[in-house]
């Protein structure tokens, strides 16, 4: 179990504490360790930097560095999934691939995916860094965990990663020393190149010992040709397995003549693994080098058989086969849920034989397929979480023979939320290549995920591109619905003068356009913006006008939803009266539409409006209490126990008014929403 954690800006009386009684999930993350050999040295050095003294607040770190292909992440993994044992509250791991070919990731987005691990929900992860930092370091605070962060580009993109806690201990790999780091306490474990012995070890556990025992000349020229680097030497190696009766001679000769003809790579020690990673495709039928040499044209890091399929234009049944002999080559990963992945430098080659031997044509039409396939799927995913929203699919020219079918809209958000980081791929790579309608129209169709998941500090960045990109084609409309997002993005974190004036801008644009729908949308907004700053007044002006626009159109669901703030704000103003009106008039509305979340918000709306009286609110809310459990929104299940509790505190009883607060805040605390409000008023209940 986890300490309280809360956050607050005014306290009144005495602070009481309440410890949810749900324990939070124990992340396993580790994915599996390859061969190691002789690193016991290393492995102990590890052993003593976790055992070595730490402090209150001071992080055990240990800075596993050295060139490319050494075996960083072998050795980190190995050590880890061995002492497993003694961190029983879980292990976290992340790729921070700061030597990729696209951008590192971010640190916000590692915290993200951290703390929903722990069972928080998307949507109460907080946007800014500092916060998401905090909510992370109350999470581990206590707990005995081991965390890998692979492939570490500087300090700054890890430091808020590391867990301030000597209960917990971080191994972080990088090509760099990563200075920072050291001077503030974490100690350096550099790796060198295998000795002799210990590369014809591991390369007499890949092809065997009688190849090597017979050929003990060409074995010990082999791996010196292979820098003795364990990637290198496992490349080549799995090339050498595929022809059993292919001498070590042979291999050695084909490799000294691939290192005479390959240009040198800019890291140092590539050259070696180039030159295997060559002679690896050289083994492959037309078809299989076909695919391998256009995967490295994909946007984004992992794939799965119909995305590939999509992109290469072949039947899933013949791609299936070809990414499982790509896989046997090593020149894949599989990863879990069927999907794979190219290593950063495999990714590299592929790209490069693509440049050298397919035309430019094919590589345009292989890039443009991929984003097709993303611009498609990510529609079809959101026509399923909200059927009721238009999406533009405008820009697809090559529709998927096989798509995804999703049988529902738990499925959709689960795509959405696994594929996020191709699809922010897929949106710059669209950007760059000048293709700015499929580059704002993927924005648009990722929204289901932003409304139900959140992804606040991502969202941002992800909407500013869409609306660089609607602008650059000069599209309006494109402009106008990228600009409503990045408003909504910002009033999400607080910047409200920002939000207004992104809101104010697309207004314009949509009176320009003479779109009378879109602009009561933004004098919505604009209402919402308001009513934030507390100014009711002019938030329920700006909702009269939005709503009289609605009702000239005859938009029944958005005419329920204005009304739906309307009737918010003046519950909030003390005119229960006229709010019950407008909230009964949305729940007719609301009434036949594929909306369940907003049908059981208006009643928990209406009973905090105290409709019919104390006892028909409290009937109210607890039919909107069993519905939000029914489609299991935990957002709306604690709004609707904390207006039963503020009920139950109204009619003199404090027992039930105390039960209804305290399991609020349990669901609030297991979603890493903030609490303070809950806290208050438990304390002036006197709960314990």
């Amino acid at each position: 179990m986890l300490g309280s954690a809360i956050q607050a800006r005014d306290v009144h009386g005495g602070i009481h504490l309440h410890q949810a009684s749900t324990p939070l999930p124990r992340p396993t993350q580790l994915p599996a360790g390859g061969i190691l050999v002789d690193r016991a040295e290393t492995l102990a050095l590890l052993d003593a930097v976790r055992s070595g003294p730490g402090g209150t607040g001071v992080p055990k770190v240990a800075v596993v560095s050295g060139p490319a292909g050494i075996g960083k992440t072998a050795v980190a993994l190995h050590w880890s999934h061995r002492e497993r044992g003694a961190f029983p509250d879980g292990q976290l791991f992340a790729d921070l691939r700061g030597h990729a070919v696209d951008a590192p990731v971010q640190p916000a987005e590692v915290l993200g995916r951290f703390i929903r691990a722990f069972g928080v929900a998307p949507g109460r992860i907080p946007g800014d860094l500092a916060e998401r930092s905090a909510l992370y370091q109350s999470l581990v605070s206590g707990r005995r965990l081991v965390v890998v962060l692979d492939d570490v580009l500087s300090a700054a993109q890890v430091s808020p990663l590391l867990p301030a806690s000597s209960d917990s201990f971080a191994i972080v790999t990088s090509r760099w020393r990563l200075a920072g780091l050291l001077m503030r306490g974490a100690r350096g474990v550099q790796l060198d190149r295998l000795s002799p012995a210990s590369a014809l070890t591991l390369l007499e556990r890949t092809v065997g010992e009688d190849r090597v025992r017979d050929e003990p000349e060409a074995a010990d020229e082999l791996v010196e040709l292979c820098a003795r680097l364990p990637l290198a030497l496992c490349v080549a190696a799995a090339r050498l397995a595929t022809r059993p009766h292919w001498p070590l001679s042979e291999m050695v000769e084909a490799l000294s003549h691939e290192r005479r003809r390959l240009s040198e790579l800019s890291v140092e020690d590539d050259m070696t693994i180039r030159a295997a990673l060559t002679l690896s495709y050289r083994g492959l039928s037309p078809q299989e080098a076909r695919v391998y040499r256009l995967l490295g044209l994909f946007p984004g890091t992992t794939f799965d058989s119909r995305a590939v399929a999509a992109t290469v234009g072949l039947p899933l049944v013949q791609v299936r086969h070809l990414l499982e002999v790509l896989t046997d080559a090593n020149l894949l990963d599989d990863v879990p849920g069927g999907h794979y992945r190219l290593h950063d430098l495999t990714r590299l080659h592929a790209r490069e034989l693509a440049e050298q031997l397919d035309s430019e044509a094919t590589r345009e039409e292989t890039a443009r397929r991929a984003l097709d396939w993303f611009l498609y799927t990510t529609w079809s995913a959101s026509q399923v979480v909200l059927p009721y929203r238009r999406v533009s699919r405008e820009a697809v020219i090559h529709e998927p023979a096989e798509p995804v079918v999703f049988t529902g809209p738990a499925q959709a958000l689960d795509w959405l939320e696994d594929e996020f980081a191709n699809l922010r791929a897929a949106v710059r790579v669209a950007f760059e290549r000048d293709l700015f309608d499929v580059a704002w129209q993927l924005v648009d169709g990722i929204w289901p995920l932003f409304l139900y998941r959140g992804h606040h500090a991502e969202r941002l960045e992800v909407d500013r591109l869409g609306l660089a990109a609607a602008r650059a084609c000069s599209d309006s409309r494109g402009e106008a619905k990228m600009l409503n997002r990045t408003g909504l993005a910002l009033r999400t974190l607080g910047r409200l003068d920002e939000a207004a004036d992104d809101f104010r801008k697309a207004l314009e644009i949509w009176r320009r356009e003479g779109n009378r729908q879109r602009v009561a949308g933004s004098l919505r907004r604009l209402g919402l913006v308001e009513k934030d700053r507390g100014r009711i007044d002019e938030a329920l002006a700006l909702f009269g006008e939005a709503l009289d626009g609605y009702r000239a159109m005859g938009g029944s669901r958005k005419v329920a939803l204005t009304l739906c703030d309307l009737g918010d704000a003046m519950t909030g103003s003390g005119r229960h009266a006229e709010a019950v009106e407008c909230l009964t008039e949305a729940r007719q509305l609301l009434a036949p539409e594929p909306d369940p979340y907003n049908q059981a918000r208006v009643l928990v709306l209406l009973g905090r409006a105290r409709a019919g009286g104390p006892a028909a609110a409290a009937d109210l809310l607890e039919r909107a209490l069993e519905e939000m459990r029914r489609i299991g929104s935990d957002s709306g299940e604690a709004q609707a126990l904390e207006a039963l509790g503020d009920l139950a505190l109204e009619n003199g009883q404090r027992d039930d008014a105390r039960e209804h607060y305290e399991e609020a805040r349990r669901i609030l605390v297991r979603r890493g929403a903030r609490s303070g409000r809950l806290d208050d008023r438990l304390s002036r209940l006197g709960g314990d």
